[in-house]
């Protein structure tokens, strides 16, 4: 199962591609799925499961918590074992070149003829280390394989170097290529990635006469004590449990408000900083709606825009929403609702391009519920409510916490806020 780790990255380049496309831009986003590679065969063989069904139970997996922590769909999500033609291809134009060379059925890439290696890791050439087994044939020890051999019972394709299987980096050149060009904007991934993988996706590409991407983003880890958030160490927190104890937009919230450059470090008090910010904004808009109607989405404030345009500054146009949102709550608590409807529209509008608007049609908590129950919860809801309130104003504190109580039984959590009480279902 894909663990928070896991999805960051996609909820990073969501929100890019969302500031991307506001003004109308065409934005392509090719989202790559290795369904062939060693951690495959051997995972696979390990649970007594064909390759094939393996790899394809989990790209749903992923699939399914991209979606529900509303990621846009992918323009195309290509496999690598259906792209094998445009390998082949991308081999044979290195081989031309004199980058790449054949041997004993495998296929490497020749790192020291091309100067520019190390260019995006800063890898200096005579301390490169691929993590490679020496092989038969292999000319340098820093050399990667493009196109490994065929052994007793993996699958394989044929080549005209003999039939085996791709390698990982191999892999990603060809199927961004295939879709993309040879020259294209962005590029994105996790910090871990960028050595050896993106530098050697670059080096292949560009020794092939690609200029490749023009822009490399990559995001930082989740960690947990300090540590990478990773399947082997034991210290992930998968999707599927996360979304049990908390909202899909909050737990969005919580991995897309940090820069997508920050390291996070795991914490249930931080998870709950989170909800609790998510929560400040929703209960401002509902306030709206309740006063005022249907609230439409329009206007960016100028520290929103400056923030996402300098480098996707999530944590400051969080902070810009957040400023909105108590500025529109001061003009409710004054009466000024045609100005709190105005800040709202704009509330909307940054949340909707952070994939956020508590609004919108993907994150109404209440959608199984019929306007009919809707009503009458509200009503109740506001009744219990105001009878805290007045217990509270007259220090009754005993009669205010077993009102709590009561709504916490019934599913109806409680936040007190600087502008009143927040009240959202507990398990929707």
């Amino acid at each position: 199962m894909p663990h928070i780790g896991h999805v960051r990255s996609g909820l990073n380049f969501d929100v890019l591609r969302r500031w991307l496309a506001r003004d109308g831009d065409d934005v392509t986003l090719v989202r790559n799925v290795t369904d062939i590679d060693d951690k495959i065969l051997a995972k696979a063989a390990e649970h007594g499961r064909p390759w094939w069904e393996w790899a394809a139970t989990h790209e749903r997996a992923f699939i399914s918590a991209y979606d529900a922590l509303g990621c846009l769909p992918a323009s195309v999500e290509p496999r690598a074992t259906g792209h094998v033609p445009q390998m082949i291809e991308l081999m044979d134009r290195l081989i031309e070149r004199g980058h790449a060379y054949a041997a004993a059925g495998d296929v490497y890439f020749a790192v020291a003829s091309f100067p520019e290696y190390g260019a995006l890791s800063g890898q200096k050439l005579d301390e490169v280390q691929q993590g490679e087994s020496a092989a038969t044939g292999k000319r340098d020890p820093r050399d990667f394989t493009l196109w490994k051999a065929a052994k007793p019972g993996e699958p394989s394709w044929p080549t005209p170097w003999g039939r085996g299987r791709p390698g990982w980096h191999l892999e990603c050149s060809a199927m961004v290529t295939a879709y993309l060009g040879p020259e294209f904007d962005i590029h994105g991934g996790g910090v871990d990635l960028v050595f050896p993988h993106h530098e050697n996706e670059q080096a292949q590409s560009r020794a092939a006469g690609d200029g490749f991407a023009q822009y490399w983003m990559h995001n930082a880890w989740v960690t947990m004590s300090g540590e990478k958030m990773s399947k082997s160490l034991g210290n992930t927190v998968t999707i599927p449990e996360m979304l049990q104890r908390v909202r899909a937009p909050e737990l969005r919230y919580y991995l897309v408000t940090p820069h997508y450059r920050s390291t996070i470090e795991y914490s249930e008090h931080a998870l709950h900083d989170a909800v609790a910010g998510y929560r400040r904004i929703e209960g401002f808009l509902r306030r709206v709606v309740q006063r005022t109607g249907c609230v439409g989405e329009e206007g960016l404030p100028g520290d929103f825009v400056a923030a996402m345009d300098e480098d996707l500054g999530t944590p400051s146009a969080i902070a810009t929403v957040h400023t909105s949102v108590r500025d529109g709550n001061a003009a409710l608590d004054a009466g000024d609702d045609e100005k709190a409807r105005e800040i709202a529209a704009s509330v909307r509008a940054m949340t909707g391009l952070l994939g956020l608007d508590p609004l919108s049609e993907q994150w109404e908590v209440e959608s199984t519920v019929d306007e009919g129950s809707r009503t009458a919860l509200t009503t109740l809801v506001e009744g219990l409510l105001e009878e805290r309130q007045k217990a509270r104003a007259g220090r009754d504190f005993a009669t205010a916490d077993l009102l709590r109580d009561r709504l916490l039984a019934a599913g109806v959590a409680v936040e007190d806020t600087a502008s009143g009480p927040l009240w959202t279902l507990k398990d929707c």
